[in-house]
């Protein structure tokens, strides 16, 4: 398929900048086969049947974003951000740097708190070891880091105190991902406690999500395009609860894409989903085939984007045409802040 399939004009205005308060007043269009319903998060209960399973991911956004000063021997400095996108082997970690071309292995940067030596480098992305590690890296991280917005937000608008409790979900355990799990965000305990009541069960996966999310597509066959990849864990807790709900003839909603990805990544193998720990690029495009999803709740996803073409999987091509063209019409919020859609391939 060509990436211009999966392209669409969307009015500036429409890129939310800011979330709803509270969380669940997000709109929530809800999409079947053959028919679209206007509502809102706070509804989802009614949307849902008992005995339905919602798949959520508890990463937890680190303050990833650091800016600091370049120290060279002999050299003057220059000031460096760093935007950290996953850790490596022996603890380093790796990271985007701005401006990249003032960096060369053996430099150290100044962040406050926290100092790094530039251990390698390719490009725009260095490996950086720390100078502490474990409870007081993440103390010294938690001082001088800042959110790392989707560059969506970031150009129009700066991190602030308010976006370190508006970009992270309220059941948030795991420290990992530099992005959130945005669909994740219009939950609050009073909405979870509904669910609950009505029959409506959860479990929890783990997916670490990276900066790669935000990275364009720049090839036309969508064939060739090659996924970055996230670490991610789903446990026996969590296989048990999807085996269990579709034995009983209920549905498995992932909450979000990187939920969605994590549990085809597991189901991926003969014999149904398994425990399963590591780092998956699993590319869901139209033609994959799910062994593990019956529905998603997702926001709205960026033109040419790779998980605009996941969702075109689920629902089909032209219905999410019909989707996107229908949210726009209607004035939806766009994107990471922005509004909510329960896509339920087999009928509401």
């Amino acid at each position: 398929m060509r990436l211009d399939e999966f392209d669409y004009h969307l009015p500036e205005e429409l890129i939310a900048l800011r979330p709803a308060r509270p969380r669940p007043a997000s709109r929530l269009l809800v999409v079947g086969p053959g028919e679209m319903h206007d509502s809102h998060v706070s509804d989802l209960p009614d949307w849902l049947r008992p005995g339905d399973l919602l798949v959520l991911n508890d990463t937890r956004v680190i303050p990833a974003r650091l800016t600091g000063r370049r120290e060279r021997p002999g050299g003057a400095g220059a000031t460096i951000e760093a935007t950290l996108v996953g850790v490596t082997t022996g603890g380093l970690w790796r990271a985007l740097a701005r401006p990249g071309k003032r960096l060369a292995p053996g430099d150290r940067i100044d962040f406050g708190p926290l100092s790094a030596a530039v251990r390698e480098k390719d490009g725009a992305e260095v490996i950086l070891a720390f100078d502490r590690e474990g409870a007081a890296f993440e103390a010294a991280l938690a001082e001088t880091g800042q959110i790392p917005l989707p560059p969506y937000i970031a150009t129009r608008r700066a991190a602030d105190a308010q976006d370190r409790d508006d970009y992270q979900t309220v059941f948030a355990r795991r420290p990992g991902a530099v992005a959130a799990p945005t669909a994740s965000l219009h939950f609050d305990t009073g909405l979870l406690e509904t669910l609950a009541a009505r029959g409506v069960a959860t479990t929890r996966v783990t997916l670490h999500v990276g900066a790669g999310t935000f990275l364009p597509v720049k090839v036309d066959d969508i064939e060739s395009h090659r996924m970055h990849a996230e670490w991610g864990e789903i446990g026996e807790a969590a296989v048990e609860a999807i085996r269990a709900t579709r034995a009983a003839g209920g549905r498995v909603i992932p909450v979000g894409t990187t939920a969605l990805r994590l549990i085809e990544t597991a189901a991926a193998e003969a014999g149904g989903i398994r425990p399963w720990t590591g780092e998956t690029s699993i590319f869901i495009r139209p033609g994959h085939v799910f062994r593990a999803t019956d529905g998603l709740m997702t926001n709205f996803h960026l033109p040419k984007s790779t998980l605009l073409m996941l969702v075109s999987a689920l629902m089909g091509l032209g219905r999410m045409r019909a989707v996107y063209a229908h949210a726009i019409a209607a004035r939806y919020r766009f994107f990471s802040y922005g509004d909510s859609s329960l896509l339920l391939p087999h009928g509401i």
